[in-house]
Parts: C-alpha cells; structure tokens; sequence
C-alpha cells in the first residue's frame, strides 16, 4: 500500500538564511578591483569542461585500481611551452613566424575542487583513506552503494533488497538490522544523517556522483566525524567537472529492472548550473520485492569574484519499496524468493519523500580558506512493518570550516579547524498494521537531537617527508524523548533526555619515502552516541526510551599504500578496544531489533588491496590485462564477557575476498570476471551456536564504444545461479531464538545499458 504524502515546503526562514550567506560573501567583494570577474567562456559548452571528453571510455571494474582506491598518486599538471623561432634558416632567409595561440585555462570552481586536487588533499591523511572515482563503475549496472564500494579494502557493502543495505567498515553497524549506524554519510561534504546519527542510503544516486571519498574511523576528523566506522563523502559533479554537458542512459535487465538517468549541465558567465534525474523502477528478485525510486540531484553556483563562490544544492528522494521480509536459513537457501507470510499480510513497505537543500559558500583569504556549509532535510516516512510507523521530520545545520596551508619555522604546515552546529525534530507516530493501512494509534512521540561541536586537525611536516598530525573533536549531544500518551495502550505522558559529551583526540605519523609511496600510523579515540532507534525500543504494543551509554573505542593503525611501476596497493592493520559497544539481537522478524551495551569488545583486521598489470600490448599497442585482490580480515570478539566470554561477535564474516581479471583494449573495449569469496561465513548469534554457509559469486562484465559519446555495456551477475544468504538479524542464542532472520542473495542476473555523452 503506497500512501500519498504531502510534500512540504522548505521554510521561508531557512531559505532566507542560507541566501545570506551569498549577500555577506558579495559585502566582501565591494572592491572593484576583485569584482571583475575573469572567466573565459568558449563558444561551445563542451570546452568548459574540465572531465573526460565523451569518448574517452571509463575504465572497467578490473582496473578502476589505476584510478581508484589503490592508486593514491596524484595527477599533475602539465604545461607545455611553445619554443621561440630561429632567426633565420642557414641562407639566411628569415623564418616564418607562426600566428600567436592563445591557450585559456578551463574555469575553476572554489567550491568544487577537481579530482586531482580531492586525491591531494585525500592521501595527506596520516591514517586508511580511499577514493573511489566514478568512472571506476561509470560503464556497469551500478544501482546502489555496493556498486560503488565493492572493490574498496576495508568497506563490507551487503544487499538486501532494493536499495537496502548493510555497509560496515571495521565493525561499525555488525549487528545493525537496517539503516545506518556508526557511519557519517555526506554529500559534497554536506551532512546527509538525521541529527540522531541515523540515515538512509537511498539519497546517493550513483548515477549522480562524480567521485567517493572513505574516511575510515578516525580519519573522518577532516569533516568532524569521529564515529567507529568514519565517514563517506560522496561528491557530485558540477558543470565545471561533468564528462559532458549532457549525458542520457537507458539500462534495463534482470527482474523486471527498467532505469533511465539523465544529466545536463551549463555555464553561463559566473554562474553554472547542473541536474541529474534518475528514475528506477524493479519487481525485484523476491516475491513482495517490487520498487520504485526517482531521484534528483542538482546544483547552481554563482561567482561573486575570483576568490569568492557559492554553490546551492538541492535533492529530492522518492521511495516506494515494498518489503520481501527475513526467512528461515533452509527457505533463504531453497526458497530464495519466497516472501515471508507476515510482509504479504501486512503489505509491509518503506515509502519516504525527501527533499533536502544545502549551501555551501568559499572564501578565499591570502592565507587560507573559509568554507560555510548549512543545510536542512525534511523526510517524511510511512512504513508499515509490525506496525505503521508513521514519521515526519525536519534536521537543519551550520558548520563553518577553515583551512590553510602555512610555514612554521620554515616548515609546512597545514591547519582544518571547524565547528558544527545540526539538530533535528521528527514527530513519531505508530498505528496498528492493518492490511498496511493505518489502524488505532498506539504511539505519539516527539524525538529531538542536538549537537554542538569543535575540531580541529593539524598536519606539521617537520622533514620534508615526514608529517606529524595532530587533532581533537569536543562534543556535546543531546537527545530529548517525549510520549504524549493519551492513547488506550499508552496513557501517560512521559519527557527524557540523555546527555553526552567528550573529546576524541588523535595523533599520527605520515611517511612519504619517495613520491607515491605513504607509509603511515595512528591512534584515535571514537565515540558513537545512540540514535533514536537504539533509544526508542518495543515493549508490548508501544515503544519506551531505553537509557543506553554512548560507545568509545581507542583504535591504532598501522599501514602503507601507493603504486611502484606496475603494481598498485593499499594494506593497513588495525586494532580497537571498545566500551559499551552497540549491539543488537532480534526478537521477533517483524519487530525492530533491541539494543544493548556490551562491556568490552576487540575489533581487528586487516584490510588489503592490490594491483597488478600483468601483461601490456597483447593484443594491440596500448593493451593491457590487469589482476586486482582485495581481501578483508575481520576478528571481532567480545573481550572477557560475563556471558559470551570470547566469543565472536555475530555479523561480518572472517574472510571476504574478491578477485578480478580484466582486459581493455585502449578505450573501446574492456572485458572483467569478478569473484567474490566468502569461504566461511559469519556467526548468526553471539552464543556462536549457529553460522551461515560460506559461498562463491562469479560476474562478468563488458563495454564497447560503438562511437564517440556512445558506449553500450553488459553486467551479468552469480552466473553460477548460487543460493546465498546475503546478510541477516543477528539474535542472543540461535538455540532458543526465533531464527527467521534470513536475507537470501540474488540468483542469476543480467543488466545491459547504452550511455550517451555529448
């Protein structure tokens, strides 16, 4: 059942506030001087760009390595200077002169920097980063954010179904059912959670990226975020650094999948504007498992002069998503699109409208650089699962950061200092499922979060190759609960608030021996506070703020990456020791899951990436076949505990690996196999009583340039048609627990596209 809802305006207020950013950045440009605006507009749009031409075929997924993660060098740039004419030729006669050429720089943009300059920045990080370029993935059928981060070390991405997700990087979100936890999602540096820390991914359109940054743990500093996980920023392009003033793809495939996605860009003198729109549509590959999504991306900046810039950005979201439900391992095993019988019957789904407005706003100093963001989301949620939750909310921010590169004492130093201010109010309603439609109410609640935080980060180069950073985050977050009562199964009006505050400060070391080769450690203190959906917990017919302890963890690394000749790599070896770690076991399928804290845990690992290219000029000049490994290394354990001693924790398996072979042919042809192995799979309770079987997926994948600007590509999945468990809810003892919990893998699949880019 798919409820009509109401869109709501953004409020005047807001608006008028974000605009005022634009009116103080124009009083600082009063000067006439700095108010000429220099920009060169070529008489065809295509010259304003600064991507790859149309024809210039993006790399398969076997070598995104030589652009992606693995591959931390940065690309510089290059500027050929034409050499004087001779005099004269030997008899004397004199040369003929050539005409003047006058060669203008592409246009810049302050607020959006190009990806050459997001590495730079990136591998200056004393601690695991990674980059993800979107060509990486630009010629294949990449639906949701494991097409965009399977082939980063360290980051476990599984599907459920649609869009829904699990993506755990280091243990953040083991035991999480659904949505985010223990990650900080941005796009284009702007905040995407809910104030309460939740999240959704449904609002990344990989269609509508231009790159993905991954701070892991700690690392996420440079934007303020020090949860266990980190953080993923997500970068839209803007006309300045699109492919191509207009792109179109049709793509259509297994399970019924139909997906058009268009984007058009344009510079017009100082300001520039761009939209991408996806529509997606899919009965997906279970029963009850039928979606569809339609999302809008788009961007305007404006020039007030050389040295300051603001960009709007706007999004809107649609989701309709009806929900297949967990199934017992042997249906997920031998009746993999089965729906389970409560989803059909209460026509459970996820239906969200969200539209979200952000600005952010570039001051240029002579010594560094002021960066404004701010940003307001309203979502408005129906999700009818045991019972109809019912939210509408609002979350709103400001978070001024500095930046700046100095010399100290004759030594380079650079400097991020920020702060954040975001909070949020969500009214939060809950009905009797009836059929998916509402029946008697059973909650009216009202949750708010507030944060007010500080950091800072500073990276002091004492020798040339050798970089001491340095850094802290002071925090205080609040989260208000009121029921309103009045109702038959909750009569009482009930008000509390929990508390929590901190520092979380770090210290590495980055070593640069020789130029694309990092070596680098670090320790970092993190802190999760709980969000609303560890907070409020079911009891009976209604739901109850439980008090719970905020989770910290001391994390070290230790690691190396770059790329020598052919060989491209990216290792690190990490170790946590957490406090009141936030777990979670299910207790019923169709009843969100409860939280607890653990007392102590150890989360450790390896993460491991490498590249080669194996052989050069096979086939023809300018040929190449390349093998790529990445390899994760979980071993997460509970640490002395009084009832699961040293048991593992239940989620993420040990092992996960996967291997691809590719071959391109310059940029017309490019042909990848991937394997994903899992060769045991992960424990499905923490009494470790019960384990899900391991499994082999193989995938191939191909693009063509039929022509300039025209690519037609094939993305076939689990040929081997293998049955798999995906991801589940993890539960206390699979022995007497409820062990419906199940998310059955895909089965075989193809997807094909065509791409226009002119």
């Amino acid at each position: 059942m798919s409820r009509p809802m109401t869109q709501k305006p953004l409020q005047t207020a807001i608006a008028l506030a974000l605009a005022s950013l634009g009116s103080a950045a124009h009083a600082l440009t009063n000067d006439p001087v700095t108010t000429g605006l220099s920009v060169a507009v070529d008489a065809t749009h295509a010259a304003t760009h600064t991507g790859n031409h149309p024809d210039a075929g993006a790399a398969s997924p076997a070598l995104a390595a030589q652009s992606g993660p693995l591959a931390p060098a940065l690309t510089l740039a290059q500027t050929t200077v034409p050499s004087a004419p001779s005099a004269a030729d030997a008899s004397g006669t004199p040369a003929a002169t050539l005409p003047l050429t006058t060669v203008t720089a592409p246009a810049e943009s302050l607020t959006s920097p190009s990806v050459a300059e997001q590495k730079a920045n990136l591998f200056q990080t004393a601690g695991s980063v990674g980059f993800v370029d979107a060509d990486s993935y630009q010629n294949t059928y990449a639906f949701n954010l494991r097409d965009i981060l399977k082939d980063s070390p360290g980051v476990y991405v599984q599907n459920r179904y649609g869009q829904e997700l699990r993506v755990s990087i280091r243990g953040s979100g083991i035991a999480r059912g659904y949505h985010v936890r223990g990650l900080e999602i941005l796009q284009d540096g702007i905040p995407t959670n809910s104030a309460d820390g939740s999240g959704d991914y449904y609002q990344i359109d990989p269609m509508g990226l231009r790159s993905t940054e991954i701070y892991k743990g700690g690392n996420g500093l440079t934007y303020g975020s020090t949860t266990l996980g980190g953080a993923l920023n997500f970068v839209t392009p803007t006309a300045y650094t699109a492919d191509a003033p207009n792109q179109f793809r049709l793509e259509g495939g297994s399970f019924g999948t139909v997906r058009a996605s268009g984007q058009m860009s344009r510079i017009f003198g100082p300001v520039d504007a761009l939209a991408t729109v996806t529509l997606n549509r899919s009965d997906g590959y279970r029963d009850h498992d039928k979606g569809n999504y339609a999302q809008i991306n788009a961007n305007i900046g404006y020039k007030f002069s050389p040295n300051v810039e603001t960009r709007f950005f706007f999004g809107a979201y649609i989701v309709d998503q009806k929900l297949p439900g967990t199934l017992s391992l042997f249906d997920a095993l031998n009746n993999p699109t089965k729906a389970a019988a409560s989803s059909v019957s209460g026509d459970q789904a996820r239906n969200t409208r969200t539209e979200r407005l952000g600005n952010l706003t570039t001051i240029r100093f002579a010594t560094g650089q002021l960066d404004i963001a701010s940003w307001v989301i309203h979502k408005s949620l129906y999700h009818p699962i045991f019972q109809v939750i019912d939210q509408d909310g609002w979350t709103y921010g400001v978070a001024p950061r500095y930046t700046a590169n100095l010399t100290l004492a004759g030594m380079r130093n650079d400097l991020i200092v920020g702060a954040r201010f975001f909070g949020g109010n969500t009214q939060a309603n809950q009905y009797i499922n009836v059929n998916g439609n509402r029946g008697a109410q059973t909650l009216d609640s009202r949750q708010s979060a507030y944060n007010y935080e500080a950091y800072f980060e500073n990276r002091l180069f004492f020798l040339p190759t050798v970089g001491l950073m340095v850094g802290a985050k002071a925090y205080r977050d609040v989260r208000q609960y009121i029921d309103y009562g009045g109702l038959a199964g909750d009569p009482n009006y009930r008000s509390t608030s929990a508390a929590y505050s901190g520092v979380n400060p770090k210290i590495g070391l980055l070593w640069e021996p020789r130029k694309d080769v990092q070596a680098f450690i670090d320790v970092t203190r993190s802190a999760d506070v709980p969000d609303f959906t560890d907070l409020s917990q079911t009891f009976g017919a209604t739901s109850r703020f439980v008090p719970l302890a905020s989770q910290h963890a001391w994390t070290i690394e230790a690691g190396t990456r770059g790329k020598l000749d052919r060989v491209a790599w990216d290792v690190t070896a990490y170790r946590s020791l957490v406090r009141d770690q936030l777990l979670q076991y299910t207790t019923s399928p169709d009843i969100p899951a409860s939280t607890f804290n653990a007392n102590k845990t150890v989360l450790q690992g390896l993460e491991v990436g490498a590249a080669v290219d194996l052989f050069k000029n096979v086939v023809a000049t300018g040929d190449r076949i390349t093998l790529s490994q990445i390899w994760n290394y979980s071993d997460f354990r509970f640490r002395d505990d009084p009832q699961y001693g040293n048991n593992r924790i239940a989620g993420v398996p040990t092992h996960v690996l996967r291997t691809t072979l590719g071959y391109a042919l310059s940029n017309r042809f490019q042909l990848s196999a991937s394997l994903d192995w899992v060769p045991t799979g992960e424990w499905v309770d923490y009494a470790n009583t019960m384990r899900v079987p391991g499994y082999t997926l193989l995938g191939v994948q191909a693009s063509y340039l039929i022509q300039r600007g025209v690519t037609f590509y094939v993305d076939a999945r689990n040929l081997t048609d293998k049955r798999y468990v995906t991801d589940f809810s993890t539960v206390t003892d699979a022995r007497t627990a409820n062990t419906a919990v199940f998310y059955p893998g895909d089965g075989r699949s193809v997807f094909a596209g065509v791409r226009f880019a002119f």
